[in-house]
């Protein structure tokens, strides 16, 4: 092979190298610093990008990964990259020991979601940006807890996480990232704390469920008074329906009886009209031949006693006996 041929050659490898190394194809949501001679130039976004080799040169960011053991444990990782994912991002802490208010010892672990919004911020202004704000969101949620006691630190977590974010977002603002979102996984207090708490919920629990069944057989015997008191309302209210019915049956019977007796009596006195005698004594009669008919119906009346003026029943019975004679002699 010739000279030519051979400098012509090591032309086109360079001139491929050149290419190779002067190409960058970013990803979206991605993004690359540049850097001549080590100094800021610009900042690659997604799409096709031409970059001078040898002379530019990407500057390299860390990122941290977190692994699951075997053993339960985690495994942290750092790890250099050339693009900048400009996408949200969890870093999930491992647990720290953290002192409540009320001088409680428990153990707290938390997941962090942020994004790198300035990525030559994310660059220059931070060493290691995941070590930078893992360290923060430790000494943030000591500094956060140390100001509650334990019973607001299991009960106020949407509290807890608002301040962290609140403190975290303004802390990491001059890095150029946004912290969105900040959770507590567990809350973890020393044992002999959770089975206090657990002994004061099963009390409380227990209390409660005394309260329920003492309203309970409160309520009972308020809705079985009401019912027996409804019961007698009721009761009474049908007696004096019922009575107020048999009066108003008695009057109408009687009224019935009167209009049946005045009946009888306008009859009996124009069958009498013509035969020139007395209806009263026809009602005399009548009247004593009741009171004699009641007198004598008993089962048991062994002794009959006539009236004193029995001979004034006599006569009236004579004196029926001749109207009914003078009305036949009237008819024929």
């Amino acid at each position: 092979m010739s000279a030519p041929t051979i400098i012509l050659l090591l032309i086109a490898v360079f001139v491929i190298f050149l290419i190779a190394k002067g190409v960058r194809i970013i990803q979206q949501s991605e993004a690359m610093v540049i850097e001549r001679f080590g100094k800021y130039r610009t900042t690659l976004t997604a799409g096709f990008n031409i970059i001078i080799p040898v002379f530019d040169k990407p500057r390299e960011i860390i990122y941290r990964f977190t692994r699951d053991l075997p053993d339960g444990n985690k495994y942290v990782q750092f790890v250099k990259k050339e693009r900048i994912d400009l996408r949200e991002t969890v870093y999930d802490f491992p647990r720290q020991n953290v002192i409540t208010k009320d001088n409680v010892g428990t153990e707290i672990n938390a997941l962090l979601y942020f994004q790198i919004m300035d990525p030559v911020k994310a660059m220059y202004e931070i060493e290691n940006l995941p070590l930078a704000i893992e360290k923060l969101t430790q000494t943030t949620l000591r500094n956060v807890i140390g100001e509650l006691d334990l019973d607001e630190t299991l009960t106020s977590r949407d509290t807890i996480n608002a301040k962290l974010r609140n403190i975290l977002d303004e802390a990491s603002n001059k890095w150029g990232v946004k912290v969105n979102r900040v959770e507590l996984q567990d809350i973890n207090p020393p044992r002999d704390i959770r089975e206090a708490m657990e002994k004061q919920m099963r009390a409380e629990r227990d209390r409660r469920a005394q309260i329920i069944d003492a309203e309970g057989s409160k309520r009972a015997v308020i809705l079985s008074a009401e019912a027996t008191q409804q019961k007698q309302i009721n009761e009474a209210d049908g007696q004096k329906q019922a009575q107020i019915l048999e009066a108003e049956g008695d009057a109408q019977a009687r009224i019935r009886r009167a209009q049946g007796e005045a009946e009888a009596i306008r009859l009996v006195t124009e069958a009498i009209k013509g035969a020139n005698a007395d209806p009263a004594n026809y009602l005399i009669a009548m009247k004593y031949l009741d009171t004699l008919q009641e007198m004598t119906s008993g089962q048991n009346n062994k002794v009959i006693y006539m009236p004193y003026e029995a001979t004034g029943v006599l006569s009236s019975v004579g004196g029926i006996k001749e109207m009914l004679e003078a009305g036949r002699k009237l008819n024929s």
